[in-house]
């Protein structure tokens, strides 16, 4: 069956995540997407690299089809090609005449040193939708700041101040957790840009940043800021509301609790705790009388919890119907029923290497389901079938490869 996005043709100049993750879910959803890489490669291609002989030892008896490459740029075709030359530069306006999306995370003086900027591909393509991914915005004093996630959409958006304990070390994150959502973001706005053009003919520039993903990511936090007000951090052990705060089990698990209407909540979990004189007990019988009581609170429910497992306690949970999440790794998450039985992860066929799972894209259409089309390509795999499609003989594929302009 044809994927939603058929027909669609996206070419991506990107690296690392933040573009990529936008063109793959595209890939996905049927569009042909052609990533163009310098004949060196994208750097994505050597994350994951083993740094030590033991990793290399055991990674030698592992399945290993260089995972985070693939996840980012399965099912896309790929062309290498160098910008520096003006046969380059050709190459490259020619498959702007052919797209209808291009998107990029470079800098923005680099693609314009490169042809590959607004202006000049707009001149080429009136009609094209150019996706430019930063780290700062491309106006302000930083426009020029290279970013990635962790220093951009991270550190610097104020998410990573607002993380963990009062007065605690930034905590680390997970590497390129907001690259994927400013890559989603991406997707969301040139499909918007799509449908504009297909309303007015009209191309249009749109741009996304790092840093106002994570300001947008953390916009509760924001709202004391704007009110004249500090952003307070809160300890587990004084959470405003103890209905929504982190506990650990008798097997050292721990689960979210996550009742964001305690009062509806209160007595069911009272319940599932085996304490029924809470709910009516006047120090927490509703919102404000257990914040005012909070921290004796949160100590008697750690007590309690701590008398019983994780496994035990959701037994508990659902016969009581409470709200939770416990915190799995991902191991756990990689054999959960319900993961599986919602396809998170599915099979990607390689040609050369052993099959192996990855990741699929959150979004479900149910009449025209995504699929994973193939790997990634190797640099530059699909060089030669692209220029050929683009009208380009094999005498002029030999001279490009004469004068280092493909590979």
């Amino acid at each position: 069956m044809a994927g939603i996005l058929e027909g669609l043709k996206v070419l991506e100049m990107g690296h690392v995540v933040a573009a990529p993750a936008a063109s793959v879910m595209m890939a996905d959803w049927g569009a042909d997407v052609i990533k163009l890489e310098p004949l060196t490669g994208d750097m994505a291609r050597g994350i994951g690299t083993p740094l030590t002989e033991e990793e290399k030892t055991k990674r030698l008896t592992e399945v290993n089809i260089g995972y985070y490459f693939q996840f980012l740029n399965r099912g896309k075709r790929g062309i290498a090609l160098n910008l520096k030359e003006e046969a380059g530069k050709d190459i490259l306006h020619k498959l702007v005449k052919w797209a209808d999306i291009f998107m990029s995370n470079y800098e923005k003086n680099t693609l314009d040193k490169l042809g590959a900027g607004y202006e000049a591909l707009s001149k080429i393509n009136p009609r094209i939708i150019y996706g430019l991914l930063t780290g700062y915005g491309t106006v302000g004093p930083d426009k020029d700041e290279r970013g990635f996630d962790y220093a951009a959409a991270w550190a610097r958006s104020g998410l990573m101040y607002m993380m963990g304990e009062p007065d605690s070390i930034p905590p680390p994150q997970r590497g390129g957790m907001m690259d994927r959502v400013t890559g989603s973001n991406m997707v969301a706005g040139v499909m918007a840009a799509l449908y504009h053009r297909d309303r007015t003919g009209q191309g249009q520039n749109v741009e996304f940043s790092l840093y106002h993903t994570g300001v947008w990511t953390g916009a509760e936090d924001y709202g004391a800021v704007i009110n004249g007000r500090e952003s307070v951090k809160h300890a587990r052990a004084t959470a405003r509301n103890p209905l929504w705060n982190n506990y650990q089990t008798k097997d050292g698990r721990w689960f979210w609790a996550a009742m964001l209407q305690p009062d509806l909540s209160w007595g069911n979990f009272c319940q599932s705790l085996g304490h029924p004189e809470w709910e009516n007990d006047e120090k927490y019988i509703n919102n404000e009388q257990r914040f005012a009581n909070r921290e004796e609170l949160i100590r008697k429910i750690d007590e309690i919890l701590l008398t019983k497992t994780m496994a035990e306690w959701e037994v508990i949970f659902r016969k009581h119907n409470i709200i939770y999440g416990r915190v799995a790794s991902p191991q756990e998450v990689f054999a959960d029923p319900q993961a599986t039985a919602n396809n998170f992860f599915v099979d990607l066929h390689h040609p050369a290497k052993p099959d192996a799972k990855v990741v699929m894209t959150p979004v479900k259409f149910v009449q025209n389901p995504a699929e994973v089309k193939g790997p990634a390509p190797e640099i530059g795999q699909h060089t030669e079938e692209i220029l050929l499609d683009l009208g380009y003989t094999w005498e002029d594929i030999a001279q490009f490869k004469a004068k280092n302009v493909i590979l």
